[in-house]
């Protein structure tokens, strides 16, 4: 088989491996995210990260050709213009026969589903829930960034911790654990809107605080608790109403997939029990796979239904040398 890359872009971390064959990936490299493709500057700082982790990739290797290059990243939804953007300038700096370029959600519900429909939650620095129905309906609720949704993320949960530690400190909200997690992590209160935007992504720096914010509601702390419940309740609302909006018939595959679900069942235990009692059919399922296998199935078949969503670039010229890759990877604007 023609190798193949597949690269999963967030916000908070860009991961890239080469599959050089049908027996197991490569090991996955990683770097440091970009904001989104709908930021300012949003194409050029996908560009340098998707950049930072591929080309290491194929260090030595100056004649390779790859078959397709698969990229899912965060903001391509919000900003399919910017996703073909981004796919022709990879094609310029990767040997590749094709690039394709769609959301990270888009590769998160290729992956956890095997390619096939259903609904996907995918929940880390942002969050959004994709349907795709077995009549080609799509839905896409949630995803629309830290200051205007993301309800639920891993953002979102960090953010409203961080609000709860301020109030706290303020003296105008309950005591709460969060205030003493916060200067752990990020030191003087009073410095703490400087330390959110320390390294050009707020987002990425508030859902680090995400983890610290699930500690403390499983300790039992009141003010967590109800940031982590209110969390599940707006995940589970996004499930349903991408369920309501896809149709379908009996037992609709859902799963739940992305880092945030490493915050275990403080989030997870509230947030089945909002799908399990919901008055749709829902068959919840473990993912079979992750974005990257879901960026590598799509790079591979551009038949599946997820294909609409998309941008593919094929290339009409002889293929670029393969450029030296950065010492280390550019920091991200």
């Amino acid at each position: 088989m023609t190798p193949t890359v597949a690269v999963d872009l967030g916000k908070t971390g860009c991961r890239a491996v080469l599959w050089s064959g049908d027996g197991p990936a490569q090991a996955v490299r990683e770097v440091p995210g970009a904001p989104g493709l709908a930021a300012d500057n949003g194409v050029a700082a996908a560009r340098a990260a998707v950049r930072a982790a591929v080309l290491p990739l194929l260090e030595g290797e100056s004649s390779y050709r790859l078959a397709a290059v698969c990229v899912g990243a965060a903001g391509a939804a919000a900003a399919p213009e910017a996703a073909r953007e981004l796919a022709g300038q990879l094609l310029d700096d990767l040997p590749a026969d094709e690039v394709a370029v769609t959301s990270d959600a888009v590769t998160a519900h290729a992956g956890a589903l095997g390619g096939r429909t259903g609904v996907v939650l995918a929940i880390g620095t942002g969050s959004v829930a994709i349907g795709i129905g077995d009549d080609g309906s799509y839905a896409r609720v949630d995803g629309w960034g830290p200051w205007l949704g993301d309800e639920g993320s891993g953002a979102w949960i960090g953010a409203a911790g961080l609000r709860a530690a301020l109030h706290a400190h303020d003296g105008r909200g309950p005591d709460t654990a969060l205030l003493a997690a916060a200067v752990a992590r990020f030191g003087d209160p009073d410095r703490l809107p400087s330390a959110l935007g320390r390294d050009g992504n707020p987002a990425r720096t508030a859902a680090a605080f995400a983890p610290d914010v699930a500690r403390a509601a499983a300790a039992g702390d009141a003010a967590a608790s109800a940031i982590v419940r209110a969390a599940a309740d707006a995940l589970g609302e996004a499930v349903l109403t991408a369920a309501r909006r896809i149709g379908g018939g009996d037992a609709l595959p859902v799963t739940i997939t992305g880092g945030l679900t490493g915050l275990g069942e403080p989030l997870l235990g509230p947030l089945r029990a909002t799908l399990t009692g919901s008055p749709y059919a829902l068959d919840l399922r473990a993912p079979l796979g992750d974005p990257l296998d879901g960026a590598r199935l799509l790079a591979l078949d551009a038949s599946a239904p997820h294909e609409p969503h998309v941008a593919r670039v094929r290339r009409t010229t002889p293929d670029p040398t393969v450029p030296t890759p950065p010492v280390t990877p550019p920091a991200v604007a």
